[in-house]
C-alpha cells in the first residue's frame, strides 16, 4: 500500500491491549496508511483483542457447559473467538498488508 505519507505518526488507540498496540505501531511504521486504513487497523486490533479475551475465558472455563437440563452446550466464548478471528482475517485482507511495505522501510 503506497499512499501519501503523513507528517506525524499516529498513536494506537489506548483501549487496545499492549500486544495490539505494538502490532499497530509496527504496521504504521512499515506501511503508509490513510485515515480509512487506520480505522480498519483499529478494528483489526479490537478483533484480535476480543479473540484473545475469549481464549482466556475458554482456557479458564472450558469450551462447554451443562445447560439447565444437564445437556452440554458450547460456551458463548467459542462463537466470540471464532467471529473475532474471522473479522481479524477479513480486516487484514481488506488492509492488504501482504504487499510490500513502503519503499523507505528498513528491516
Amino acid at each position: 500500500m503506497s499512499l501519501a505519507k503523513k507528517s506525524a505518526t499516529p498513536e494506537p488507540p489506548r483501549h487496545l491491549s499492549r500486544d495490539a498496540r505494538a502490532w499497530w505501531r509496527l504496521v504504521v511504521e512499515r506501511y503508509e496508511l490513510e485515515e480509512q486504513h487506520l480505522r480498519l487497523l483499529q478494528l483489526a486490533g479490537e478483533a484480535w483483542d476480543r479473540a484473545q479475551a475469549a481464549r482466556v475465558a475458554l482456557a479458564k472455563h472450558g469450551t462447554v457447559y451443562a445447560d439447565r437440563f444437564g445437556q452440554p452446550r458450547a460456551r458463548p466464548e467459542v462463537a466470540i473467538e471464532r467471529d473475532a478471528r474471522l473479522a481479524f482475517a477479513r480486516l487484514l485482507r481488506e488492509l492488504d498488508l501482504e504487499g510490500e511495505p513502503h519503499p523507505g522501510y528498513r528491516r
